[in-house]
């Protein structure tokens, strides 16, 4: 049975507010507080060596199945190119293949550990797993998702579009995509969430060697990050290895910190906490934002995404029904 013009557009249309109605994901109404069993991870950048020993674990158990950096059928991490090499455990930045980095700032002769003049710090970058992340509320599908009890911020890749709005929409500049591959996913951090039902924990806290990352429930967290602030230079303190409750400690003197926790407020508070001698602004971080939670501006914009994307369906079907039915008149007229 043939399809009228009419009838073609009322389908395309009904379709198209479908997509208005229900196009949005649930998550779009993003939390501003924290879940009572939220995990993160405590960094102190004044105890960070930069081994890199971060990096290459959490390549090594990541690229199982489950991980974050896992596709089907990958029987090792996966390399970054490097000149006429390939590396797998040496990336200089976020990308595809390498969910966390050490950086390191220096200035001037860069002698001084943890000092802004003739000095250098140690910076380890990935997702900071935002109370209320601006990539969860923009996405339009729900692939990326924000766990109710832990707070881990997930990925699930079956329902990505590659829309790609969650790399605009995240502050911190987190979420990489894979641009050399046919069928792309997005990459992050999700703080090794496939391990915990081993009874593990983020493989970059396991490995590290000094304490300069450790894992715990950020309350419990944000309480050893205060207390190390009310400690004087050069005192000794014994810091937790691996786990905020962990019963292996080191005993060293305390740095000179700036005195501010990053990631307590910023953006409305993330999960991963920081601590350093230097400026966070120094060391990558952008000085400029704010304490509000992101999805309050963004859900602005990604609420009228539905309607464009309807707006696009309907005026494209038009114009092919229109076109097509233009070519036919042509062709009677020709009397073909």
């Amino acid at each position: 049975m043939a399809i009228t013009r009419r009838d073609f557009l009322k389908s395309v249309a009904g379709g198209s507010l479908l997509i208005a109605a229900q196009g949005l994901p649930a998550e779009a109404s993003m939390p501003k507080e924290l879940p009572p069993e939220a995990v993160g991870i405590l960094y102190d950048a004044t105890l960070c060596i930069g081994c890199k020993s971060c990096m290459v674990n959490c390549k090594v158990f990541n690229s199982v199945v489950d991980g974050g950096l896992y596709t089907e059928g990958m029987t090792s991490p996966p390399y970054e190119p490097f000149r006429e090499f390939e590396m797998w455990d040496a990336g200089t930045d976020l990308t595809e293949k390498t969910l966390n980095v050490i950086k390191v700032y220096k200035s001037g002769k860069g002698i001084n550990k943890d000092q802004v003049e003739d000095g250098y710090s140690f910076i380890k970058i990935h997702c900071l797993h935002c109370i209320s992340p601006a990539c969860v509320s923009v996405c339009p599908v729900a692939a990326l998702k924000k766990d109710p009890i832990n707070g881990v911020v997930y990925y699930e890749e079956n329902r990505c579009i590659g829309c790609r709005y969650c790399q605009l929409a995240c502050p911190f500049r987190i979420p990489k995509y894979e641009w050399s591959k046919t069928s792309p996913q997005v990459r992050k951090c999700q703080l090794c969430r496939h391990r915990y039902k081993e009874g593990k924990y983020s493989a970059c806290c396991e490995f590290c060697p000094t304490g300069a990352s450790i894992f715990g429930k950020v309350v419990d967290l944000k309480k050893e990050a205060e207390r190390r602030l009310t400690l004087k230079a050069q005192t000794e303190y014994d810091f937790p290895v691996q786990t905020v409750d962990s019963k292996y400690r080191i005993s060293r003197p305390v740095s000179q910190y700036i005195n501010h926790i990053y990631g307590l407020n910023e953006v409305g508070g993330t999960q991963y906490l920081l601590l350093a001698g230097v400026p966070f602004h120094l060391l990558g971080f952008d000085k400029n934002l704010t304490d509000v939670h992101l999805p309050d501006l963004t859900w602005a914009y990604i609420s009228k995404i539905p309607s464009v994307i309807a707006g696009i369906l309907i005026g494209g079907a038009a114009t092919w029904a229109i076109t097509k039915n233009l070519t036919k008149n042509k062709d009677k007229d020709k009397g073909v």
